[in-house]
């Protein structure tokens, strides 16, 4: 009886032990996109009041660690039974992807810059609805991410049985949710350690120097997150095609991958987002209904 024990607790360190090694293996493939993640959703969770933002952080994570639940089962599902489905439900997040990537490039280039007070009067107006909206928008482009993070984890390791792959998509998929939103959360409160770096420190000395510069930097932090998260979206998306559309995988070879990428992304995003206002216009969605 003990023996019997003692082998399967052998079998379960032996099946753990795989499971960190194609962990470390498959954290190290989305390591791109997992950068990626975090640039777009520390982007998406800025913006709202100070005393708004760990909140509207926390409920971002609790949707993503839902999009996880949900996108796992069925990842595994579809590559054991519809694997083809996989490739297109990649292309449709893609889209949206540089759907919203596109958006921001426009809403940069063509809309009046909004000063601080309008801001202030704006977020007061809008109010809760508003925040939820925001937080709507950040789980979603999430889902889109995590999609990618869950799959490209599990094509380490097709090769592996069952319970390595459940085990160690759910690993890689636990550690990208932690990880992206543990940093996103120093991130937003930089402001507040600074301040409270130069409160004890009577507003002298290193401590002091370094408070200042946490909350001098914090502005120039979120303004830099924007850009990149942009860039993000649009290199995802132009990845996610690039990587499943043969014809463009092999379009233009001697062009960097990186700007081809970040150019059919861009392209894909005006072209979607054309679209969506050609919809829009037609069937009158999208006016102001006051």
């Amino acid at each position: 009886m003990a023996s019997g024990i003692f082998a399967v607790l052998d079998d379960i360190a032996a099946l753990m032990d795989d499971v960190a090694v194609a962990s470390k293996i498959a954290t190290r493939k989305t390591a791109g996109i997992l950068g990626d993640d975090l640039a777009v959703n520390a982007e998406k969770a800025t913006g709202f009041l100070a005393s708004r933002e760990l909140p509207v952080l926390w409920a971002i994570t609790k949707g993503s660690f839902v999009n996880k639940l949900i996108i796992v089962p069925i990842a595994l599902l579809l590559n054991a039974f519809l694997p083809i489905l996989i490739k297109y439900i990649l292309l449709l997040g893609g889209a949206y992807l540089a759907y919203e990537g596109a958006e921001k490039v426009i809403h940069y280039l063509f809309h009046r810059k909004k000063e601080g007070h309008e801001v202030i009067e704006e977020q007061a107006l809008e109010g809760e609805e508003a925040e939820k909206v925001k937080i709507r928008s950040a789980i979603t482009t999430d889902f889109i991410l995590s999609v990618e993070i869950v799959i490209i984890a599990l094509g380490t390791v097709l090769e592996e049985t069952l319970a390595l792959q459940i085990l160690t998509v759910s690993v890689v998929a636990i550690l990208a949710t932690v990880g992206v939103y543990g940093i996103v959360a120093l991130i937003v409160r930089m402001d507040d350690a600074g301040h409270s770096l130069i409160k004890r420190s009577g507003d002298k000395g290193f401590a002091s120097t370094i408070g200042h510069l946490l909350v001098k930097s914090l502005p120039i932090v979120i303004k830099a997150l924007g850009i990149i998260g942009t860039i993000a979206l649009l290199l995802v998306a132009g990845g996610i095609f690039v990587h499943n559309i043969d014809y463009l995988h092999h379009l233009l070879p001697n062009i960097p991958s990186i700007v081809k990428e970040f150019a059919i992304g861009l392209i894909a995003g005006m072209l979607v987002l054309g679209i969506v206002l050609l919809v829009k216009k037609v069937f009158g969605l999208g006016k102001d209904k006051h």
